[in-house]
């Protein structure tokens, strides 16, 4: 039992329930609050951006304006967005630490409590769609944009480069507001309305028992081929496109491709087992003439050539994948295409293991698109914790691409991992007792990619204040606020408070001179005689929110105050109390490493214990069956290579477990070792070709040299 919980009661446990009920209410009506005043700010914005477009001369001061309050919108949501995730981390923090110090257990309940707050799973997503087409509209200065969308993509003097990269959660929202001033989200019906579902893409990818186009896409394989099922939206929709992806090698001066065509659901199932044929398939569409003779004739041979591969290679449903996509590009124009995936979900389709999921069906049936997807079971399911950034860009031989794009993927929103796959990925992880190769990014799954921001990188800034927009720059200043001091100078002065405060009012309610009073574990800011250099609102918040868990946790758990300081202090580098005349301490941060990596490591033991047993065999086999002169030679230099190589792979096995253990960073890849391993090679087929050849040439076979 922890000390102090012989004196933790009833009373108080009672009393720290209600303080953290009553603290999460506050949060959550706050930021249903500001989120009412964005809306609001939303639609008057729209309003005036309509009537300005309606103008026949409109002032170009007057765009410039609008752009500059769409921006001040743009910094709220990211504050917003930022806040929202701040607190939702510190409850979790000072919930896990009182069941740690507690016999009672309150994250089950509190889970209920959030559940009903759902602060933390607000989806800005609509929001960010708005924004995008005001932003999109002014910056035009209201000229509709025309032209299709892959304009261009057909041009063989482009050069295409695709990029992925990975995106932390606490970065997904700037990203997106980022993206947004720079390319509009991407609607493909401007007429409807934005549903949740409208960005929801899945597909189902097919293989066989042998993996066989899961090594092929793993490998890189000249001509590997992915075969999915994909559909847009909910399970209602009842057009299935079949695609497939041909890899090719860039030594072949030809680009990988990626080709489709519809199909009905009702006869997907019957395409597959081919009881359903192409010319049946391509009839209706002949007769309905919206597709040009050529077009239909290229993905006839697509769908035949797919059908082939499916029933040839005894393919089946093997891996779904889920997300929600937010796509930016300009219409019209294709030199820039970027797409961000989140909520990504990979789920089992197989029927392994004696489980049947989707049975003889294309498709399991139990789940749809209701992410989180809480009916499978953990062994079906693998939640992806990033989001997936893909940056298309098609630019001219010899041309840069934007600026804006550079500074981006050069920044800390994002972590580069090439040719990253989802179905490898979903594979790798679903079925790794069923694969032999593994992806190089599954180390990196258990390292934070989360990277201190860059001070050339200015992200979501917000612009300057306008006369036109001075009321309402004011009231979002209950989100982002500090005191100047008489000087100018920012400072700051943290005044502990953990007393209940009435909550903050709506601020359009108020005048606009009016000081909003400060959000929940938003603290008074006071002068102090110490000076601190300028924060950012995001930084003050986390300051603030973190000292008041603190102090409300000394509060209620007196008799771990002492450990909890010292445990503080230590984490921050500082000495403690008892050893002041010590040196700063470094912080300590211990991280198991993952299991996966210890894995890998055996395995490519392993594979080379595999190649030395192959060759102690080849030396078996000269010594009893080749002649005496040559086979005793050979099979003692191949002896020897085989030993050799086996103390070699055992010293690398035994420093890659060390240094994985001790998290240590650097190179683990073996650049030399294959090398010398093929020198070595080499030189013991040609001593053993040369002496059987003296032997021959000699004319004594059997005779020593």
């Amino acid at each position: 039992m922890h000390e102090g919980q012989s004196t933790w009661n009833e009373e108080k446990e009672s009393r720290f329930v209600e303080q953290l009920e009553k603290e999460l209410e506050k949060v959550h009506s706050f930021q249903r609050v500001k989120l009412g005043e964005i809306n609001r700010r939303i639609d008057s914005e729209a309003h005036e951006v309509e009537m300005l477009c309606r103008k026949q001369m409109p002032d170009e001061d007057e765009f410039t304006a609008s752009e500059i309050e769409l921006g001040h919108i743009i910094a709220d949501v990211h504050d917003l967005a930022k806040y929202s995730r701040l607190n939702y981390s510190g409850f979790l923090l000072i919930v896990k630490k009182h069941d740690k110090c507690t016999q009672w257990l309150l994250k089950p309940m509190f889970s209920a409590r959030l559940n009903r707050n759902p602060f933390h799973k607000e989806n800005y997503d609509a929001m960010i769609v708005r924004i995008s087409t005001l932003y999109d509209r002014v910056r035009t200065r209201g000229r509709e944009r025309g032209g299709d969308s892959g304009a261009g993509g057909k041009q063989s003097a482009f050069v295409r480069n695709t990029t992925k990269y990975w995106v932390h959660p606490d970065n997904i929202t700037e990203l997106k507001l980022i993206i947004l001033k720079h390319l509009p989200v991407l609607v493909f019906n401007p007429n409807k309305e934005f549903e949740a579902q409208d960005s929801a893409i899945t597909s189902i990818y097919f293989d066989n028992d042998d993996f066989d186009l899961y090594k092929g896409r793993i490998e890189k394989s000249e001509g590997a081929e992915a075969i999915r099922m994909r559909w847009y939206g909910g399970m209602d929709n009842n057009t299935i496109f079949v695609e497939r992806k041909t890899h090719r090698e860039d030594w072949t001066g030809d680009p990988s491709v990626k080709a489709r065509f519809p199909i009905k659901e009702k006869y997907l199932n019957a395409f597959l087992r081919g009881e359903y044929t192409t010319s049946e398939l391509f009839s209706k569409m002949r007769e309905q003439g919206k597709y040009s003779k050529k077009e239909i004739d290229e993905m006839q041979q697509l769908a035949e050539e797919v059908q082939y591969t499916v029933l040839t290679k005894r393919l089946h449903p093997m891996m779904r994948t889920f997300y929600n996509r937010t796509a930016f590009q300009l219409p019209g124009d294709a030199r820039v295409r970027i797409s961000l995936d989140t909520e990504l979900s990979l789920v089992r389709e197989d029927n392994m293991d004696d489980r049947i999921r989707a049975g003889s069906n294309w498709r399991r049936t139990d789940i749809g698109i209701d992410y989180p997807f809480k009916q499978l079971p953990n062994q079906d399911i693998c939640r992806f914790p990033y989001a997936i950034l893909e940056v298309k860009l098609q630019t001219h031989v010899g041309q840069e691409p934007p600026q804006w794009v550079v500074d981006l993927i050069n920044s800390h929103l994002v972590e580069s991992v090439p040719k990253f796959s989802k179905f490898i990925h979903g594979c790798a992880t679903l079925l790794e007792d069923k694969v032999n190769l593994l992806p190089f990014w599954l180390p990196q799954m258990d390292v934070d990619i989360r990277k201190p921001p860059a001070k050339t990188f200015s992200g979501v800034a917000r612009p300057a204040i306008t006369d036109k927009k001075d009321n309402v720059a004011a009231c979002s200043s209950s989100i982002a606020s500090s005191s100047n001091n008489s000087d100018g100078s920012k400072q700051h002065h943290v005044q502990i408070n953990i007393d209940n405060s009435p909550y903050v009012n709506d601020p359009l309610q108020k005048p606009a001179s009016a000081a909003a009073p400060p959000p929940p574990f938003l603290l008074q800011n006071k002068q102090s005689s110490l000076q601190e250099p300028q924060q950012s609102t995001l930084h003050q918040q986390y300051s603030l929110l973190s000292q008041r868990l603190v102090s409300l946790y000394i509060r209620l758990f007196p008799h771990h105050a002492k450990n909890w300081q010292a445990t503080a202090a230590i984490k921050d580098g500082e000495a403690l109390p008892s050893d002041s005349n010590k040196k700063r301490r470094p912080p300590v941060i211990a991280k198991a490493p993952p299991a996966k990596t210890f894995f890998a490591n055996e395995r490519t033991f392993l594979s080379w214990i595999q190649f030395t047993v192959m060759l102690g065999a080849l030396a078996v086999g000269f010594l009893n069956f080749s002649d005496v002169s040559v086979g005793r030679v050979s099979a003692v230099i191949f002896s020897v290579l085989a030993m050799g190589i086996m103390a070699y792979a055992l010293y690398n096995y035994h420093d890659r477990a060390n240094r994985v253990h001790n998290n240590e960073p650097g190179e683990y890849s073996d650049k030399y070792g294959p090398l010398v391993l093929t020198g070595l090679m080499i030189i013991a087929v040609s001593v053993n070709f040369y002496r059987k050849w003296w032997s021959y040439s000699s004319g004594c076979a059997g005779c020593p040299i």
